[in-house]
């Protein structure tokens, strides 16, 4: 299925007549294999079990949203078997499809930074002409540390970089990477990093700095996705109206319950 096929069957608020959240990104195949430690380098481990399950950050997100009762949206490039290669990303012309009327919230998992640039910018031209309650809210995850990504830094209200990224430039901790990344962002958007065990840090559209602890499982079950989750949490929080210390609050906790299960299956 194509990646407009899917935007063209999503289409329409969601029940109620509440606007929906799209995710935009990857979705893809994670074969999982459970063993009883981690292994050494080079040496051979029986596996306990193995799992597929459906993966990619955007559509992680996705799932995440829909499970904590968000309206939502997914669209990226779908194969119609079991494991396909080489699905292509979203293009700008792909995106023409997505009637903005019907959302209140896009989220890109950085990708190809040139169409997404694209992307975002017809979303710019289309909140200018509408009153503030009409206009569309984006974020952008900045996850690879790669040098083409950098420039979506600037282009969304909400920017969430990884822990990788915050190291490609040098930086050792979560409010010092806040610190040194904000002038890259556009004015009034809030920046976001997550910092694993550390919990996460944010600067609000004044400059302000918040800070969440984490909240980790009794027992750590499955790491795989927690970023996503977090992600989504936060976004969810702050689509509903929250403030932006109870959404970093409500990511890490989120994301703190995903690593106690496998999956995301009881989640909430």
């Amino acid at each position: 299925m194509a990646a407009g096929a899917a935007a063209r069957r999503e289409s329409g608020p969601g029940p109620g007549g509440e606007k929906r959240i799209l995710c935009v990104g990857l979705v893809c195949l994670d074969i999982i294999s459970v063993v009883e430690a981690y292994p050494a380098e080079d040496s051979d481990i029986r596996c306990v079990s193995q799992r597929w399950q459906r993966g990619g950050n955007a559509s992680n997100s996705c799932t995440v949203l829909a499970l904590l009762g968000a309206p939502c949206a997914f669209m990226g490039s779908l194969a119609p078997g079991h494991a396909a290669e080489n699905l292509p990303d979203v293009t700008a012309h792909d995106f023409e499809l997505v009637d903005f009327s019907q959302y209140k919230w896009i989220h890109w998992e950085a990708r190809n930074a040139a169409e997404q640039e694209a992307m975002m910018r017809r979303v710019e031209r289309y909140n200018r002409d509408r009153p503030a309650a009409e206009r569309v809210r984006t974020s952008v995850e900045v996850e690879k540390p790669r040098e083409e990504l950098l420039p979506l830094l600037g282009l969304a209200h909400v920017v969430f970089i990884s822990k990788d990224v915050a190291r490609h430039f040098g930086y050792q901790s979560a409010p010092e990477a806040l610190q040194g990344l904000h002038s890259r962002i556009q004015p009034g958007a809030t920046l976001i990093c997550a910092w694993a065990e550390e919990g996460a840090d944010a600067m609000g559209p004044s400059g302000e700095l918040v800070h969440s602890d984490a909240f980790p499982p009794e027992t750590l079950v499955d790491t795989l996705g927690a970023g996503d989750t977090f992600n989504a949490a936060v976004i969810f929080a702050l689509s509903a109206g929250r403030s932006l210390q109870d959404a970093l609050t409500f990511g890490c906790q989120i994301a703190g319950r995903k690593c106690g299960i496998q999956g995301f299956d009881g989640i909430v």
